[in-house]
């Protein structure tokens, strides 16, 4: 076999890379146009919103759509912070409980001298083949059992067990983690679980993040279980509340959030006002994002490319 250094290389030449990298440009700017024109309109009055032909960017900005919130929200009976504490509270133990399970699994099927260890990790492979909307007659009927209907367990224990999740961290863990260390760590005494809080996880952080990232941007999006699971209003997660909002405001009465009075007199929100809503709640996971990003790129490309 020859070495690496006697392989031909073909280098892309600068027009090459000039094409390529505008073409890379262009895409991700195109991305960006739904985020752009969210905050956009964010910020455009209703009579500019309604103007023909549609304008993409705002020409007199405002912030009457942000500060029309505040009188929307305290006619509510359970204030706003509630659903953003059920929002938060969820997103970070799922989370945490999410990439806790994952990685143990991810260890196990990568590094463990199991028997059947590889039939074990085709069928979390055979897994991700399944939605998991699918699942939702069989949760209810197990959670109903259970009777964890109506409590915070519904959004959680769907969370913890992950496909995806471990296999990402596996083929980290694969690739990231050398079996000499390992090794080395049994000799001095460490244990299993020792040599996973000590070893794996830390030289498998990108993974992990890559992870931890998408997990909390699922469970912060979601509105299908409390949909499906939840009929106590106090329960709703953020994302759900605004969903109900958006469709009709009298679901809001029906579920006995408003008086009947109060319903009379709170309007259905204009179209400015809920783009107001939306940058409100991506305001976590935009903050969150740039301080793992070198995280997520470094697993998407680790987990995709073994070798």
């Amino acid at each position: 076999m020859k070495p690496y250094a006697q392989y031909k290389r073909f280098p892309r030449s600068r027009a090459g890379n000039v094409v390529y990298f505008s073409f890379l440009f262009l895409m991700g700017l195109f991305s960006m146009l739904p985020l752009v024109y969210c905050i956009c309109t964010a910020f455009k009055p209703l009579d500019e919103l309604l103007i023909f032909p549609p304008r993409f960017f705002v020409s007199r900005p405002t912030l009457a759509n942000f500060t029309v919130l505040p009188t929307l929200l305290e006619k509510m009976r359970i204030p706003f912070s509630r659903y953003m504490f059920n929002s938060i509270f969820i997103s970070i133990v799922s989370t945490f409980l999410n990439i806790f399970v994952s990685s143990m699994a991810a260890f196990t099927l990568s590094k463990s001298k199991l028997k059947f260890r590889n039939a074990f990790f085709w069928i979390v492979q055979f897994s991700l083949l399944y939605n998991a909307t699918t699942l939702g007659v069989p949760q209810y009927l197990i959670f109903s059992k259970l009777g964890i209907i109506d409590t915070y367990w519904v959004y959680i224990l769907p969370a913890i067990p992950s496909s995806m999740g471990a296999f990402l961290i596996k083929q980290y863990v694969d690739s990231g983690v050398p079996d000499t260390i390992m090794e080395a760590a049994r000799i001095d005494g460490c244990s299993e679980f020792g040599i996973f809080f000590r070893i794996v996880v830390p030289l498998s952080k990108a993974g992990v993040a890559t992870i931890g990232l998408f997990t909390a941007l699922g469970i912060w999006n979601d509105f299908y279980l409390p949909m499906m699971l939840i009929t106590k209003p106090n329960l709703y997660n953020l994302q759900y509340y605004l969903q109900i909002i958006f469709l009709n405001i009298e679901a809001l009465s029906k579920n006995n959030i408003l008086s009947a009075s109060q319903a009379d007199a709170l309007k259905i929100p204009s179209e400015t006002t809920r783009f107001a809503m939306c940058v409100l709640t991506m305001g976590p996971i935009l903050f969150v994002y740039p301080f793992f990003q070198k995280y997520f790129v470094k697993g998407m490309v680790v987990g995709s490319v073994k070798g």
